[in-house]
């Protein structure tokens, strides 16, 4: 007699629909206690309470006083344009004194302004309205004494012992992220990490500095306190990146995080779960962020123009959203395949990679040489139909939160490509307890900035999106009920909008 199999790999019957309806931010944190075992989750205390207006956040103050701090050096682009892409410089013995500052600049340096979009500045790596959450300290000598990285301020700023620095930490400040987004503000930083640290990982890469990655240890507050952070409530645990080898290892996690204050009850459950999260794994090297192989680029030239490029849609006269052109050509097929190849290239960490092989990414195509309009499932590299479906485009654009309005450009239904990125909580779960949740995340986050850079390489934009009706959506590209899609992102043709664009680097 074949023995049952175990409980997460049968499909249940769960529909968790959530209080606001098919909402798929109200109803992550029913998944999540779904994952963690209940059948039946019921919507937080806290799902009710009155908050204002996303429209009406204002961003906190920057966590240090702005003051004096050491200037990164400038020629960040010089350098980076005399890089052709897609190459990547072979290790050559040790990294210059500069490389550093450079890898600093190239990942978190703002790369353009553009006066008609409401949502400014650019930066390499997109961010939900250009809030970017994930914050970078930089440790010198053995890491006791560190600086907060102002990009637009091309600074660090802090104590300079005039050591120089080697360790980097990453930690996303959920606070600004406005309160209307109550649980999900975990999510957004979880993902926002993995986009940082690919690339990080590829600014690093670029200017020849190995480095070790070093994920949360779980537990108190004690990390952030040594950040110099007092209102550790606000924070996420941190990640390390160690740039001069194997660091002193992450900081006791001793110390309580201080009350919430009053007034935003759904952080308090945010702060729970990430110092949930606890990772078996020590140090694990940076191995690369870019995929062996991919040919020349007709748009981009070198590493300093693909970064350049990279934007999420652009609309003109200051409204909202993205928009396709209206005839597209069709892609050609090795567009596809260099995005395949982004996708493909795993996390640096042992488990931010077995997080990702949980993931199950689909993918609804459209206009590309050689594949059939449908949904496709991508796996190990290739792309997969699993249903002929033209109408499909159309199903996901009739299911976006924003659509096309007066105000609110829409280029779903005419996007080449839109990708998924699903897992089963429960399963997620039984392999990886609480942690694999933020793994899963951050490992999306990771892809989906390859695919954003793959994107940029084509010419096309990409915008990373969480704004579909869950439901109905998962019946368009066909998941199973128990489960829920992580992240996704639209890639499109862009319109030529006429706006101008201030370029910011230095």
């Amino acid at each position: 007699m074949t023995a049952p199999a175990p409980e997460w790999t049968r499909r249940a019957p769960v529909d968790l629909p959530g209080p606001e309806g098919d909402n798929s931010i109200a109803r992550e944190p029913l998944w999540y206690a779904y994952g963690a075992g209940d059948d039946g989750p019921e919507p937080p205390h806290w799902t009710w309470a009155d908050t204002p207006p996303p429209d009406s956040h204002v961003p906190p103050d920057p966590p240090r006083p702005a003051g004096p701090g050491r200037v990164l050096p400038a020629g960040t682009t010089e350098r980076l344009s005399a890089l052709a892409y897609p190459r990547v410089p072979a290790p050559s013995g040790p990294a210059a004194p500069d490389a550093l500052a450079h890898a600093l600049t190239a990942t978190f340096g703002p790369v353009r302004r553009e006066p008609e979009n409401p949502y400014n500045e650019h930066r390499p790596y997109a961010s939900p309205r250009c809030l970017f959450p994930v914050h970078a300290f930089v440790g010198d000598g053995d890491g006791s004494a560190w600086r907060l990285l102002e990009p637009t301020r091309h600074a660090l700023t802090g104590p300079d012992t005039g050591a120089p620095p080697t360790r980097i930490a990453l930690t996303g400040r959920y606070t600004a992220i406005p309160v209307a987004y109550q649980w999900f503000r975990g999510s957004l930083v979880s993902i926002e990490i993995g986009m940082v640290l690919r690339a990080l990982s590829l600014g690093l890469e670029l200017f020849g500095v190995p480095a070790t990655l070093t994920p949360p240890a779980g537990g108190g507050a004690g990390p952030l306190r040594e950040l110099g952070l007092e209102r550790t409530w606000e924070w996420s645990l941190p990640w390390l990146v160690d740039v001069a080898g194997p660091g002193p290892g992450p900081v006791a996690g001793a110390g309580r995080d201080a009350p919430v204050p009053d007034g935003d009850p759904s952080l308090t459950d945010v702060v729970r779960v990430n110092r949930e999260q606890t990772y078996p794994a020590g140090a694990a090297p940076l191995t690369t962020a870019v995929p062996a192989g991919l040919s020349d680029s007709p748009v981009v030239p070198d590493w300093a123009e693909l970064l350049w490029r990279r934007h999420s849609g652009r609309m003109p006269r200051a409204l909202h959203g993205m928009d396709s052109a209206p005839r597209p050509a069709p892609v050609p097929a090795r567009h596809l395949a260099a995005a395949l190849a982004w996708l493909g290239v795993p996390p640096p960490h042992p488990v931010l990679a077995a997080a990702f092989d949980a993931v199950t990414v689909t993918a609804v195509v459209q206009h590309v040489e050689g594949y059939a309009a449908g949904v496709h499932r991508f796996e190990k590299g290739a792309a997969h139909l699993r249903k002929a479906d033209p109408t499909a485009p159309a199903g996901l654009e009739a299911n976006y939160g924003y659509g096309l309005s007066p105000v609110n450009g829409c280029g779903i239904a005419k996007a080449p490509l839109t990708v998924f990125f699903s897992i089963r909580p429960r399963e997620l779960f039984a392999r990886f307890g609480p942690t694999g949740w933020g793994a899963a995340q951050a490992a999306c986050g990771w892809a989906v900035h390859g695919l954003c850079l793959a994107a940029a390489a084509a010419g096309l934009f990409a915008r990373p999106v969480r704004a579909f009706k869950e439901i109905p959506t998962k019946e368009v590209i066909g998941l199973a009920e128990d489960e829920t899609i992580v992240l996704s992102a639209v890639v499109g043709v862009p319109r030529e909008t006429g706006g101008d664009q201030l370029d910011l680097r230095t």
